[in-house]
């Protein structure tokens, strides 16, 4: 045991991957609908490390892992947080706007009712909220706190550990609010609500636009007898969603134009959606065995929506508008952020999001151009513009406004935050450089997030049975409060003075948290992606704004104490 504590205090590294590790492992230990996660298992596994070993891990690792992952979140939402500026979704801020002023609200009565010192202030704040990034920004402001280098470190131990307590009673208590009590308060089945509103999203009303979005596309060959003497645009006219792509006739391949007059015994090969293409030899011909010489393959392209126009248009809108030009073009996923969202015409397209299509070489060409910016595939991470943008972040944090005897700054969290955002909505403008893979940003942004918390939790280790011995039970119950109130209030407001359908109620609700777990247990019981309609909007605003309260609450905390 000694040889243990020994290696693990003198090779920190070695501490740092094992948390990762065991603390991944515990956050996909699923208890009922609830898991921790990777990154809240890791700071429980790193606490009780701390409390077994004296271990610490460089600061400057901490610094550097928490400036990579603040930054790329703010880029990775910049897009989204700036297009949903518009008349159709600001109104989503609204439940932004209830979990600020209630968790500074809450987070005051429990200074002054409980005494709470500022690093417990800042981590109730931080857990109650789900809200890992506010403990990187509240360590940073309490760092510049005029007080001595001790009491400094103490007081950010305490963020951790007040974090971790609140945020296991924060998580607990939205999914069991959003999954399980607010649709009994509503009395509504929340499967058949779902139902109801992704039928009314797939506009069964429009014609135009109730066939699905994303279907199995297909290759078929037919023998030319009944579509005799009629032109390749008359076909596919006929056709709907289905593209003539290569003619053969004796032998050969034609050259492909809209107004070729197919002629009696030509070979076509015919690509679109499997039920628009069922029965369909009857208006064109015999379908025949698949020709390995006219076999096709169908590209892939993921696109960031640039034109102007889309500023907040449905799908059903843009697929109206371009009935024509899109012929021979499929909508497979659209992407927004970090999240997938529906596929149905009434689903909200933004500048920035991701749009992946299929479709042969030709009509790719032709469409991408019309909507937006296609992704180079071999281009993962542009470390230039990054690493530029991470230096502006660490530049502005630098900056500090001195407020009586107060100082205030944004510190390394809020500048590198804030140089994410304005670097993600220059690259959703010129996307020609920029380019920040999906997955790339997810990986910098899990780990970088993880290596900042194993470094708090393991410093926080030995103060953690002290400060639950201090505050016992006053410290999850504040923590369930810090969750639970701004819950309903927004629940309330959604429902009862918006108006809005059952699922988007509680897509709100989840969303003003930035709560993945919650939301994702909302979609179970709903059964669909509804939720995420309202999640991914609130989510964008909540994700830049409660980040930056970690230097507020600090600010607060040490005038009120």
């Amino acid at each position: 045991m000694d040889w243990i504590k020994e290696t693990l205090s003198d090779t920190p590294e070695i501490a740092l991957f094992l948390c990762l590790a065991l603390g991944f492992a515990l956050g996909k230990v699923r208890v009922w609908k609830i898991s921790l996660g990777g990154v809240a298992g890791t700071l429980v596994v790193a606490i009780l490390m701390g409390m077994f070993a004296d271990i610490e891990l460089d600061d400057q690792v901490k610094q550097i892992a928490f400036a990579l992952f603040i930054f790329t979140l703010g880029y990775v939402s910049g897009p989204t947080f700036f297009a949903s500026l518009n008349r159709k979704s600001l109104k989503y801020a609204t439940f932004t706007g209830i979990e600020v002023v209630s968790v500074l609200l809450i987070t005051a009565a429990a200074v002054l009712i409980m005494n709470l010192d500022v690093g417990t202030a800042a981590g109730l704040l931080a857990g109650g909220a789900t809200e890992s990034a506010a403990v990187g920004t509240a360590t940073d402001a309490i760092g510049r706190l005029d007080l001595p280098a001790d009491q400094i470190e103490t007081l950010q131990n305490n963020v951790g550990t007040a974090y971790s307590i609140s945020y296991i009673c924060g998580l607990i208590t939205i999914v069991l609010l959003s999954s399980q009590f607010f649709p009994l308060i509503m009395r509504i089945d929340l499967r058949e609500e779902a139902a109801k509103l992704w039928a009314k999203l797939g506009g069964a009303a429009d014609e135009d636009t109730a066939a699905p979005a994303a279907p199995a596309v297909v290759g078929r060959e037919y023998r030319i007898t009944a579509a005799a003497g009629r032109t390749v645009a008359e076909v596919q006219a006929d056709l709907g969603d289905a593209t003539v792509e290569e003619v053969q006739r004796d032998g050969e391949k034609v050259a492909f134009a809209p107004d070729l007059q197919l002629a009696h015994g030509d070979r076509v090969l015919v690509v679109g959606r499997r039920e628009a293409l069922v029965g369909s030899a009857n208006r064109i011909g015999e379908e025949i065995a698949l020709d390995e010489s006219m076999a096709m393959s169908l590209d892939l392209a993921d696109v960031v929506v640039t034109r102007k126009g889309y500023q907040a248009t449905t799908l059903g809108e843009i697929r109206r508008d371009f009935a024509d030009e899109r012929q021979g073009v499929y909508l497979q996923k659209v992407t927004r952020g970090d999240h997938e969202l529906p596929v149905k015409p009434s689903t909200l397209i933004q500048h920035g999001d991701t749009v992946r299509l299929s479709g042969s070489g030709r009509d790719l060409s032709r469409v991408i151009p019309m909507v937006g910016f296609r992704l180079d595939p071999a281009v993962r991470f542009d470390m230039v513009f990054i690493a530029i943008g991470v230096v502006l972040g660490f530049l502005i944090g630098m900056l500090v406004w001195t407020v009586g005897t107060i100082p205030l700054t944004l510190g390394t969290g809020g500048g590198c935050l804030l140089a994410g955002l304005l670097f993600g909505w220059i690259r959703s403008k010129r996307p020609t450089f920029g380019q920040y893979d999906s997955g790339a940003a997810d990986v910098i942004k899990t780990l970088g997030l993880a290596v900042f918390i194993c470094a708090v939790g393991l410093s926080s280790g030995p103060q953690a049975v002290e400060l639950v011995k201090e505050f016992g039970w006053g410290l999850p119950i504040a923590g369930v409060a810090m969750t639970a109130i701004p819950a309903f209030l927004s629940f309330f407001v959604a429902w009862k003075f918006m108006k809005l359908p059952a699922p988007l109620v509680l897509g709100s609700v989840t969303g003003q948290q930035c709560s993945t777990p919650g939301v994702t247990a909302v979609q179970a019981a709903a059964g669909n992606a509804t939720p995420l309609m309202a999640y991914t909007i609130v989510y964008a605003f909540s994700n830049v704004v409660l980040p930056l309260l970690g230097p507020i609450v600090v600010a607060m905390a040490h005038a009120i104490g």
